[in-house]
């Protein structure tokens, strides 16, 4: 049984939560914005602290960090680096920038803390069931050390080196799901407006070369009227795909399809929809 502080329980953070839990572990958790989530883990067994100084007397044997961008991982680090102690292993699943998690390392590496980035492939409901895809970077060492920490809510992990790397194979990843998120949302709907029976169409597409996670994920759900089947919003789309951008600068072309799909979110985000799934983005006028 270990001792695991968590910050960040949200769409995936409780998920991974829950999962930290089921594995008979003690978890400390703090809230934000957002206590509904809070609320709910810790009636499943979680103990809320108040404030990060509470983690000093947990005797944590890792944190895990699963936080909106770079700026507020940053920002969380460098008050928790002075309150974890050097057993601590920090376990980030924040989607970073290029070279936030660089940055976010040396923070913890500052005061001897070790840290590891995993940011995960999959939505809640993988979080929930433990079969998320991790992404890892993280020195030799440190992987060994949190690697039976990835076991918790992984259902397959991939380290690709030093940290960092695992930043870079996350953008990546991003730009390919939501450029199918966004090609996905616009084959609904164009198919609605040209007459198509939308059933049929995803009978087709299933069928070709187009057939993805998000085509499925988005059109069961569709069908039965539910418009929530690609859980992840425009306004976090718009920042990943900044991300992906600067990721991709040297990479004209494909910057150039960052952009086009960045396009397509910001103008929902700046017609009311930023805190809308993308895939009720179906729906909006």
């Amino acid at each position: 049984m270990k001792n695991i502080g968590f910050i960040g329980v949200g769409y995936m953070g409780y998920g991974i939560a829950k999962n930290i839990i089921k594995h008979k572990n003690n978890l400390f958790v703090i809230a934000n914005k957002n206590r509904k989530p809070i609320e709910k883990i810790v009636s499943e067994g979680a103990e809320e602290v108040k404030s990060f100084e509470d983690f000093a007397s947990k005797n944590l044997d890792a944190l895990f960090m699963c936080v909106t961008n770079t700026p507020i991982a940053k920002s969380i680090s460098e008050k928790l680096s002075n309150i974890l102690n050097d057993k601590t292993i920090v376990i980030d699943i924040t989607t970073h920038n290029k070279t936030g998690s660089i940055e976010t390392e040396a923070i913890f590496k500052s005061n001897n803390i070790n840290y590891v980035e995993c940011p995960v492939m999959g939505g809640p409901v993988q979080a929930e069931e433990g079969v998320l895809g991790g992404i890892v970077g993280a020195s030799d060492e440190n992987f060994k050390i949190a690697e039976p920490y990835f076991n918790i809510f992984c259902k397959d992990y991939f380290h690709f080196g030093p940290v960092g790397m695992g930043a870079k194979s996350k953008l990546l990843n991003n730009f390919l799901s939501l450029g199918n998120g966004a090609l996905v949302n616009h084959l609904a709907k164009c198919a609605t407006g040209l007459g198509l029976d939308l059933k049929k169409v995803f009978d087709v597409a299933k069928l070709g070369s187009g057939n993805s996670a998000a085509l499925n994920r988005v059109f069961d759900n569709l069908l039965k009227g539910d418009y929530t089947g690609f859980k992840f919003t425009a306004s976090n789309s718009v920042k990943d795909l900044t991300y992906i951008q600067d990721l991709l600068k040297d990479f004209p072309e494909a910057e150039k399809v960052a952009e086009l799909n960045k396009n397509y979110f910001q103008k929902a985000v700046d017609d009311g929809y930023g805190e809308n799934f993308i895939s009720e983005l179906i729906n909006k006028k």
